[in-house]
């Protein structure tokens, strides 16, 4: 593979970082005392999930998420970090990867009538999939230094 300045595991890389940091951003950004204490962000959710036009998203947001919004709140906001370090440190990389593209999805489909953020879930499961296909953790990454993967 021919590229300028780096080599292509090298910009694979730093698309990788590029989006452990997007990542981590969201996770920056997230008011966790409204998500923790008032509960905000598994609200909004619910919400989002009781007009959604597919029942399985209804059925499956009262199943897995309703009973325990405390509990998910956390996991949405934690797992946002793992996927963030994770990515930007090369550990763990395609645990990271197939972590985030989950995220994604399920983002993309709880929200599949919001198109203002479906543009930055496809575009991170792309970068994701890209990521995980071309084996980004191959440099720059604690995976490749300790000869992981």
């Amino acid at each position: 593979m021919d590229s300028i300045w780096l080599t292509g595991a090298q910009w694979l890389a730093v698309l990788r970082i590029g989006l452990g940091l997007w990542w981590l951003e969201s996770w920056r950004h997230k008011d966790k005392k409204g998500w923790f204490e008032r509960g905000t962000g598994i609200a909004w959710a619910a919400d989002v999930a009781a007009r959604h036009r597919w029942n399985a998203v209804r059925s499956g947001f009262e199943v897995v998420v309703a009973p325990r919004p405390r509990t998910m709140a956390y996991v949405v906001v934690y797992a946002e970090l793992a996927v963030g370090l994770g990515l930007v440190a090369g550990f763990l990389t395609p645990v990271a990867l197939l972590g985030g593209l989950a995220l994604n999805v399920l983002y993309f489909t709880l929200m599949i009538h919001d198109w203002a953020e479906q543009g930055q879930n496809a575009m991170m499961a792309l970068i994701s999939a890209v990521a995980l296909l071309g084996m980004s953790w191959q440099t720059w990454s604690f995976d490749s230094a300790l000869g992981l993967f």
